[in-house]
């Protein structure tokens, strides 16, 4: 029998923006500036025109198009490392005059040609290739060329004869709160898409809003269409935790489930991404959680994250390549064959959960996802399947379109209680290091940060987040429903949370806005380290111990920032600051507060000791929890006393 591995499709979306990431008919070159490979696109040929539907293009005379793009290129060595799978064929139907030119890539990303076959009429063109070699990694892909005639594109596939490890199906859990448009169109596009529902048990949609999904004009056309296969359920607000762990246990009442696919509400689907990471978990060796890539739904070619890993040393999340800058990646700027680093296999610790296809076995061997409500319920439980045995690998050309974080304040408003409280959690569940490594100290200069930074309502949560955290684990259970809320309503007692919009009146400064010149990405004045931040964030916190702001900065602003201006070693300086909110509909104004900045830097330097001091019996209390506090029994108490 023969087992679709990987289609060749096109873009759904009549996006000029989106060809990059389908096919390359574009000719590019190379300049080089002080030593420093820069790519440049020296042709335009790509047209939506040529797009003929979902599988077929027009590949017009005297060019050449080629199919190594994101999506349409063979993640060779991911196969090969996590499959038993040895031998792939690719299937290439075209129309009229043409030459098919077959490739690989190696680890280093070094091209490499494996075939030529010149085709006439209507053909259908086939190639054997072996999956020995790609271990460091390396994909597999083909370009198409024409001489005097244009040819037509018919359709490709990977394939293979081997027969799955694993036959289940996968239940979908979409997981909402009040983007019921997003959902409705995720809908749309699974109705058009049966090549992915005959993969599919059971769509969960899990709304927890207020503006219901099942209220919108269009979701009784996508509801029939999908019939027994939706499920429709409602719960109170329990976050992105609570509505996946509903999916997750809900899946695990589906005998035919052998899997369920997390997604998050504000995306955008490709869904022969969705078929790819079924069938590659079918084919893995071993259960394993498959993981999507997330490229911005509002910059399209732009991909924000590939393979994710946490900082055992601070017990930080962070993208593999954040250091030298390869993410985010814009594909409409560097294309897939010419950015080396893409070419290596990338091992992942944790996926988030935008896209992210769970093994039912591993959910019934570690239990469901932490009552975190958000923030690294997802890094949670990927380490947590991970020290069981379930590896996670984020999948090369399986990915979304999802809102990202940039024009996102989510470290300064009410969710720093959930950065800060659910890291710590994590980093006392599964840190590897002595009392956590450095994590203590690093969370003790986040929290000075915020106080220098006369960002007080962050700091608060923060402080609040250490409390619960050192009450113990049951209090995730307790303040599930309750926690959000708390965190929001603090908010009327910080005036810094107020954004200023600017409607009827621009808000002003004593001083301006400085100006800072930018080399590439950093700045002339850079943040202090080692010796010089410590004076640093000595010398400015007995300032502002013992420094009572001047009336005059009070009435008014004393300087303004940039919001990419606005840093821990700048604002300091000042008395107060206008800041611009990160999505720039409005200014916010810090205003040092000399009473409130003492009480809590003594609370942040008490409760860190505290955690610094209990850090292995408080470990020790969590890990022996975490059963009962993920449990299928738990959670539907928890579910059970929504409803209430």
């Amino acid at each position: 029998m023969v087992y679709v591995l990987q289609n060749v499709v096109f873009p759904l979306d009549r996006d000029p923006d989106l060809l990059p990431l389908y096919a390359d008919p574009d000719a590019w070159s190379v300049v080089r500036i002080e030593d420093e490979a820069t790519p440049l696109r020296v042709s335009d040929n790509a047209r939506l025109s040529d797009v003929l539907g979902r599988t077929r293009a027009r590949v017009v005379a005297g060019s050449r198009v080629s199919f190594g793009a994101y999506f349409n290129a063979f993640p060779a060595a991911y196969w090969q490392h996590w499959t038993p799978i040895r031998d792939v064929r690719l299937t290439v139907r075209t129309t009229g005059d043409a030459t098919i030119l077959l490739f690989r890539s190696n680890g280093a990303g070094i091209r490499q040609r494996l075939d030529t076959r010149d085709v006439t009429g209507s053909s259908e063109a086939t190639f054997d290739i072996a999956l020995t070699q790609f271990s460091d990694g390396g994909w597999i892909w083909f370009d198409i060329a024409t001489d005097a005639e244009d040819a037509i594109f018919e359709g490709a596939e990977w394939t293979t004869e081997q027969d799955p490890v694993r036959t289940g199906k996968a239940s979908l859990g979409i997981t909402t709160y009040n983007k019921p448009d997003y959902c409705v169109e995720t809908l749309r596009a699974l109705t058009e898409s049966p090549e992915v529902l005959e993969l599919v048990d059971r769509v969960f949609l899990v709304d927890q809003g207020t503006d219901r999904v099942d209220a919108q004009p269009d979701f009784p056309e996508v509801s029939e269409a999908l019939g027994e296969q939706l499920e429709l359920i409602t719960q109170p607000n329990l976050g992105g935790s609570g509505g996946f762990a509903r999916a997750m246990s809900e899946t695990l009442k589906r005998p035919n489930s052998d899997f369920v696919q997390l997604l998050d509400d504000d995306v955008r689907i490709e869904p022969e991404s969705l078929r790819r990471s079924i069938v590659f978990g079918r084919y893995t060796t071993k259960p394993t959680l498959v993981g999507g890539h997330m490229f911005d739904l509002l910059d399209r070619p732009k991909l924000h994250a590939w393979a994710e890993v946490v900082d055992e040393r601070t017990f930080m999340w962070r993208n593999l390549f954040t250091e030298d800058g390869l993410m985010p990646h814009d594909f409409g700027v560097t294309n897939l064959r010419q950015t080396k680093k893409l070419h290596m296999r990338m091992d992942a610790d944790y996926n988030g959960w935008w896209m992210c296809l769970i093994p039912t076995a591993a959910i019934r061997k570690v239990g469901l996802a932490l009552p975190a409500f958000i923030k690294w319920d997802d890094a949670e439980f990927c380490l947590r399947a991970g020290r069981s045995g379930f590896p996670t690998v984020s999948m090369p050309g399986v990915a979304l379109w999802h809102v990202s974080w940039i024009g996102k304040d989510d470290a300064i408003d009410w969710q720093a209680y959930f950065h800060a409280r659910n890291r710590t959690v994590a980093a006392l569940l599964h840190s590897k290091k002595a009392r956590g490594g450095s994590f203590v100290s690093t969370s003790v200069k986040t929290g000075i940060k915020h106080l220098l930074m006369m960002q007080y309502y962050p700091a608060e949560l923060r402080l609040r987040a250490l409390r619960d955290v050192l009450s113990g684990p049951q209090h995730m259970i307790e303040n599930i429903s309750t926690a959000m809320p708390d965190a929001r309503a603090a908010a009327k007692d910080f005036p810094e949370t107020v954004v200023h919009k600017e409607t009827d009146r621009v808000l002003r400064s004593r001083k301006g806005r400085p100006i800072y010149r930018r080399v590439r990405r950093l700045t002339i004045e850079k943040a202090p380290t080692g010796v010089s931040m410590v004076v640093f964030t000595v010398v400015h916190a007995v300032a502002h111990w013992f420094h009572k702001p001047q009336a005059k900065n009070i009435r008014m602003p004393e300087v303004e920032f940039a919001k990419g201006d606005a840093n821990w070693w700048r604002i300091p300086y000042y008395d107060s600051a206008l800041v611009s909110s990160a999505d720039g509909g409005g200014k916010q104004i810090y205003t040092r507060d000399r009473e409130r900045f003492r009480s809590m830097l003594l609370e942040t330097l008490s409760l860190h000791a505290r955690l610094w001091w209990h850090w292995l019996p408080l470990a020790r209390k969590y890990r022996r929890q975490l059963k009962n506090v993920t449990s299928v029994q738990t959670w539907d108490g928890i579910f059970a006393g929504g409803e209430k």
